[in-house]
């Protein structure tokens, strides 16, 4: 399997030195990405020593090693899974052709727009969550969050590479424009609404990396599939990434379930406001952050209806998860695909045809992961003997994009007056002084072997070390 080129500038498996042009190009690029890293990138953190994983294969087995590195020296870098033989177009109009080494000319627009808004999510991550090295629960947790800042930083590199190389004066001006604009700026915000929410807190670090890193995941996989060749190449390789920043958001999770289950059994109780002046994070409360984050994720793929997916798909560009397992044609011009309507108080389905329900096809293949990793939570909660279950909302509780936006749904999927749904709102998603609660209990911890009182140690370390090994060293 390709190692990687750590001896040049910019560390790549694309014999970058053999285009002059890009390389300089890249180069150019890299002060303005290391200027905003320091601007935008975890707050106070550029002196530290952090046990990080750095790629130097693309092999998924073993192409990771881990050293002690100072995050603004951490080489990022482009690098992409190895070619593929002969290989073929697999859905859509093209289908059956060659993959594409370049970018055709009529569909030059629609590519650029797919990489700029997956290139936009990378940096918006890392700004959205800049501050919480301030408030870590422990060194373990400091680290995971470190090394999921400079992952997305690389996956900013991987989409910056595709637009230098294939679109030419366009794709520099849109590899500037990601440096400029910023999360939650009014002027100038990130392009998906998702990531212009604040990430104030650990527990909805914790949400966003199992829920909306896992919405990354899923669109990864759509990109994976393209006929564009070094786009499927390139979020082959991040997908390998990827998969570690789901696992923060579950194992997060878990161990906040499981800190509070053990409270609750020591003190006998279920109150809210008992559990919380024991200083942890109640179970009503999480289902709360639960609802909100899920919801918010689901936006992310799109309206029910699109002409655009449509377009996506039969142009090639962008397929479905797992293409390949897919019993169908792949070409999907006859098939039809069942959406959510709302007529009167209720909700009822409508066939429409798949083609243009592709983004609904991407969102309830995501529901389905999604629901496993809340029944591995709920697994926790029932070996402590507790009652209390977790469940993700209907799907169309609290949508702001397609058909169902704004349309007031419980999370059981009733469709319910204004005047319930004020009533109740409380009930369903955070409210100012649950924020403030989980606010109150981020205070740093960044003793070896020590962790906040609202969070379990994890059962393992990294990399098989131990959960008091020295995570980062600050100097």
């Amino acid at each position: 399997m390709p190692t990687i080129d750590y001896s040049t500038k910019i560390p790549n498996n694309v014999n970058l030195a053999e285009d002059r042009t890009l390389q300089r190009a890249l180069e150019q690029w890299q002060p303005n990405y290391l200027s905003w890293w320091n601007d935008m990138g975890p707050d106070g953190s550029q002196g530290f020593d952090v046990y990080l994983r750095t790629a130097i294969s693309v092999d998924p087995q073993g192409w990771a090693q881990f050293d002690y590195v100072k995050m603004p020296e951490y080489r990022w870098g482009i690098f992409l899974n190895p070619a593929e033989k002969d290989r073929k177009i697999h859905f859509g109009d093209h289908k059956g052709e060659d993959a594409w080494q370049d970018v055709p000319g009529e569909h030059r627009a629609n590519l650029r727009r797919i990489i700029v808004t997956q290139g936009d999510t990378e940096p918006a991550s890392v700004e959205q969550q800049r501050h919480l090295g301030l408030t870590a629960p422990s060194l373990y947790d400091l680290r995971n969050l470190f090394q999921v800042n400079v992952e997305e930083g690389r996956h900013l590199w991987a989409m910056v590479y595709l637009l230098h190389k294939y679109f030419g004066r366009d794709g520099r001006e849109e590899g500037e424009a990601l440096l400029e604009r910023r999360s939650g700026q009014q002027d100038n915000p990130r392009i998906l609404q998702a990531f212009n929410e604040p990430t104030p807190d650990w527990l909805s670090f914790f949400m966003f990396t199992y829920f909306t890193d896992r919405d990354g995941k899923f669109q990864l996989c759509a990109l994976a599939e393209s006929a564009f060749d070094p786009l499927a190449r390139t979020t082959r390789f991040m997908l390998t990434e990827e998969a570690h920043h789901m696992f923060v958001g579950e194992s997060g999770v878990s161990r906040v379930i499981q800190r509070t289950c053990q409270v609750m059994n020591e003190l006998g109780t279920d109150d809210p406001a008992k559990l919380r002046a024991a200083g942890v994070i109640d179970l009503p409360t999480l289902q709360r952050y639960l609802n909100f984050h899920f919801s918010v994720t689901i936006d992310l793929f799109g309206a029910d209806q699109s002409s655009n997916a449509a377009t996506f798909y039969s142009s090639g560009l962008k397929g479905r998860f797992e293409e390949g397992k897919r019993g169908d044609d792949h070409r999907l011009h006859d098939q039809g695909y069942r959406i959510l309507q709302v007529q009167g108080d209720r909700l009822v389905e409508q066939e429409v045809p798949m083609l243009n329900a592709l983004n609904e096809v991407l969102r309830d293949d995501y529901i389905t992961d999604s629901v496993g990793g809340v029944s591995r939570w709920n697994k926790v909660i029932e070996k402590a003997g507790i009652g209390f279950r977790l469940s993700t909302p209907h799907k169309a509780f609290h949508r702001s994009i397609g058909s169902l936006a704004g349309v007031k749904v419980s999370p059981d999927g009733r469709v319910v007056s204004q005047q319930e749904w004020n009533a109740r709102v409380a009930e369903w998603l955070p409210t100012e002084s649950d924020r403030a609660f989980v606010a109150s209990l981020m205070g740093r911890v960044v003793e070896p072997g020590k962790y906040a009182n609202w969070i379990a140690p994890p059962m393992v370390g990294i990399n098989r070390q131990p959960i008091d090994f020295e995570y980062v060293r600050f100097n």
